[in-house]
C-alpha cells in the first residue's frame, strides 16, 4: 500500500484511505496504519464532495475477511464505474472486483487457493501479467506490482 500511496502523493494526488472498521491496520510487514475514515462514510469526508476521481481496492491478509464481503464496496465501486470513474484493485483486493462483476475475462493477483476461488466463481482466469488495464478498470497482482499500479492509475486519470 505504501509503495502505491508514494507514487500518488508525488503525482500530486488528494487521497482519502478508508477501511471497514476506521482502526489502525496491520500490514504483513507489521508496518501499522490509521485510515482516515470508515468506508461506510466514504462520502463524508472532509475537502470532498460527489464522487472520488479514482476508487482503489488495496487488498492484503486481511481482504478475505474485511472486505470481500462487505456490502457498501462494491456499491460505491459499481456507482463510480457506472460514473465513468477509475477503479482498481491490487493483490486479494481485486476479488472485491470480481465479486462485484467489474472484471472480464481475466485478473492479475497472487497464488492463493481462496483468491482462485473467486476469481473462477466469477468466470475469470488469472492474468500473466503483473498489471492489467481494461478500460478505466486497473488490477493488480500484489505489493511487487504497486508501483505499476500507481503509475497506471495515474495516466488513467489524466
Amino acid at each position: 500500500m505504501f509503495d502505491t500511496l508514494e507514487v500518488l502523493k508525488a503525482a500530486g494526488a488528494r487521497i482519502h484511505v478508508l477501511s471497514k472498521s476506521g482502526q489502525e491496520a496491520v500490514g504483513m510487514s507489521k508496518t501499522r496504519f490509521t485510515p482516515d475514515g470508515m468506508l461506510v462514510d466514504w462520502d463524508k469526508q472532509e475537502g470532498h464532495a460527489g464522487k472520488y476521481d479514482a476508487v482503489l481496492v488495496m487488498g492484503g491478509k486481511g481482504a478475505p475477511k474485511s472486505l470481500w464481503d462487505d456490502t457498501i464496496l462494491p456499491q460505491i465501486l459499481t456507482d463510480h464505474f457506472r460514473a465513468e470513474r477509475v477503479i482498481g484493485a491490487i493483490g486479494l483486493g481485486v476479488a472485491v472486483l470480481a465479486r462485484a462483476s467489474l472484471l472480464s475475462y481475466e485478473a492479475p493477483g497472487p497464488e492463493d487457493e481462496k483468491f482462485t476461488e473467486e476469481l473462477e466463481k466469477a468466470g475469470l482466469t488469472r492474468a500473466h501479467s503483473s498489471v492489467l488495464q481494461d478500460g478505466k478498470i486497473i488490477t493488480a497482482s500484489g505489493p511487487d506490482a504497486a508501483t505499476e499500479f500507481a503509475r497506471a492509475v495515474i495516466s488513467a486519470l489524466e
